[in-house]
């Protein structure tokens, strides 16, 4: 005779699947991969002119460098260094770890799997990176009661258990660089605007080379950019399926009530909606009412308790 659906379930607690939002989540690399690769194209120039080394050398030892990123170790230091996050204040830690434990606890799960960290902002936010790491803002923890950051942290831990952030991840690590190269673009058009401005003025010659150059370096750096944010847009267009996968798990937790409640101080202040194409591009998240709504239907229909 096959175990209830509630023991399933809870047998199926804190293991890492990946589903089709996690695989639909790798649509926005088809943007950001080949303004990427043009990027390490120009990193290995010089390297080719001086050390005769082969482009896909460099290739293959940056897409190595990725698998870094979903180590613990790693994430601690490097991934907290980009995002600009920090360890918890004591009083941060105290809150924390109090509304953390009952998330892990459901889904059997020891505390040194994930590390939890501090974005300091003004925004009542959080959000999955890497393979363990999960950050909350500093009003978020300031704020929320300890269910509602609950029902929060177990949205996050959620996009990890379906490995919604495995592409993200991914994705971030070929945007560097692109932002790279982008930047140091604008910086010498910026200069050599300034040279035109300042050695050329009694010159048409000279001003005429000056604004090729400026024309030539933004039209590079765009280039760059034009990928990642068609990435980002895409990246954006596709969210919404692993939002509801993670409030859907959030649910089977046991977490529904509290996430819904914490999402209820979204509605108020939410902006109007982007309408179109275009507006669902530039909008990372689905709106809070709906995914209230599903939330409140999806616990009713499954009949799971709030703890």
């Amino acid at each position: 005779m096959p175990p209830p659906p509630s023991t399933v379930l809870e047998r199926r607690r804190g293991r890492r699947v990946v589903d089709g939002s996690a695989l639909s989540a790798f649509v926005p690399l088809v943007a950001i991969v080949p303004v990427g690769l043009l990027a390490l194209a120009v990193v290995w120039l010089p390297l080719w002119w001086l050390l005769s080394v082969p482009y896909w050398w460099v290739v293959l030892a940056f897409a190595a460098g990725a698998i870094l990123l979903f180590l613990r170790p790693v994430q601690a230091v490097l991934l907290t260094w980009v995002l600009g996050t920090r360890p918890p204040t004591r009083t941060e830690q105290v809150r924390l770890d109090t509304a953390w434990r009952s998330v892990l606890q459901a889904n059997h799960l020891p505390p040194s799997r994930y590390l939890l960290t501090v974005l300091d902002s003004d925004e009542l936010n959080a959000f999955a990176c890497g393979g363990h790491l999960v950050v909350v803002t500093s009003y978020a923890v300031d704020t929320l009661p300890r269910d509602e950051l609950s029902g929060v942290l177990a949205h996050e831990l959620s996009h990890h258990l379906g490995s919604h952030t495995v592409a993200l991840t991914i994705g971030q690590w070929w945007s560097l660089p692109v932002l790279l190269l982008a930047r140091i673009g604008f910086f010498l058009q910026s200069v050599a605007g300034a040279a035109t401005d300042s050695y050329a003025r009694e010159s048409a010659a000279l001003r005429a080379v000056g604004g090729l150059v400026r024309a030539v370096l933004t039209g590079l750096s765009w280039v760059f950019l034009s990928g990642l944010l068609a990435s980002n847009a895409l990246g954006n267009y596709v969210s919404g399926a692993s939002e509801y996968d993670a409030d859907r798990r959030a649910v089977d937790m046991g977490f529904g009530p509290p996430l819904a409640s914490a999402l209820r101080r979204f509605v108020r202040d939410e902006p109007p909606r982007p309408r179109g194409v275009r507006g669902r591009l530039v909008s990372t998240h689905p709106p809070a009412r709906t995914r209230v709504a599903r939330i409140d239907a999806l616990g009713r229909s499954r009949g799971v308790t709030a703890r």
